[in-house]
């Protein structure tokens, strides 16, 4: 039987502050001290040949989290937890740097320098509630390099390699803690104990601006597409709609957007009318864009409740 050891020492409930608050101020070595280790591995197991991402109409084939409903049938011993990180997710094919929609990423040259001659997959970051940031440094077509330094990749899987995924997590560890270079990092993974201690640790990650949770099953293989062998928790739920009008401001808001109306993929027509900044009611999303939203449930309608503009999903358009 394959032994999990994490390095430094186990404690029966992990803190809050132990696992994921700290993660945006750590080092890298810092890292290395908290990541989970699979005993008896070797890197060289690994295909270390370029690894040609599946692709299907211009748009690359990734494995997907599912979104996890409370009171799950899964066996929590079986799964690793992450914070999940507010940014661009983007795969290094072994030689370029592209989002998961296949865009081409124009990152400095010594941005992808230190990056290996196989694919990883990981989260373009710049820290909580940094989104914006990421998109127009990342999104930028003439590269900046004091702009560039703000961002640090971090890695969380090996895609399409034969493996679990502590045994890719675990060579992909081993890489990191083998470069120099201070912004390749790893999102470091902690023992999902049970249901209520990953709620608990959900509801401290929103409580201080993270995005949510990610679940990954130590023993999964990387699916192509949707996947139960990753999960996604969050106190709320983000989806995407496409602008199809805008609503005049009243009030405080005379003379500037009050509302936009969106539609889903499903056909849903509603308004949104929270969430925006003065300037951006005074430069809304334009008809045509798609923007993400945040809502809790559904009305009896089928409508998203609490429904709240969170940003334009320039990557996507």
């Amino acid at each position: 039987m394959k032994k999990y050891v994490m390095a430094g020492a186990i404690s029966s409930i992990l803190s809050y502050q132990a696992c994921v608050l700290a993660q945006e101020n750590q080092s890298k070595s810092d890292f290395s001290k908290q990541s989970y280790f699979l005993d008896g591995f070797s890197r060289n197991n690994l295909d270390q040949e370029k690894v040609a991402l599946s692709t299907h109409a211009s748009r690359l084939v990734v494995q997907l989290a599912t979104d996890y409903q409370q009171g799950m049938a899964i066996d929590w011993a079986d799964y690793l937890f992450s914070e999940k990180l507010d940014g661009i997710r983007a795969i290094w094919t072994g030689d370029r740097l592209i989002t998961r929609q296949g865009t081409p990423i124009s990152a400095p040259s010594w941005f992808t320098d230190d990056l290996p001659d196989y694919a990883v997959e990981g989260e373009l970051w710049a820290g909580r509630n940094r989104f914006e940031h990421v998109m127009s440094v990342v999104m930028d077509d003439k590269p900046d390099d004091m702009e560039w330094g703000s961002i640090r990749y971090m890695l969380f899987d090996l895609p399409n390699q034969p493996h679990d995924f502590v045994t890719r997590f675990d060579a992909l560890v081993r890489f990191v803690d083998q470069t120099a270079a201070e912004h390749i990092q790893y999102v470091a993974h902690f023992p999902a104990l049970s249901e209520s201690h990953v709620q608990s640790l959900l509801t401290k990650v929103d409580q201080n601006g993270g995005e949510g949770l990610m679940l990954r099953k130590m023993t999964g293989g990387y699916d192509l597409g949707r996947s139960d062998n990753v999960l996604k928790l969050k106190l709320a739920i983000d989806a995407e709609a496409l602008v199809i009008g805008h609503v005049e401001g009243k009030g405080k808001h005379e003379g500037r957007m009050g509302s936009i109306v969106v539609k889903t993929d499903d056909g849903k027509v509603f308004k949104i009318g929270t969430g925006f900044t003065d300037k951006q009611r005074g430069t809304p999303p334009e008809i045509g864009s798609l923007v993400t939203y945040r809502y809790n449930g559904y009305t009896k309608n089928g409508i998203p409740k609490f429904a709240r503009y969170v940003r334009i999903d320039k990557s996507k358009q």
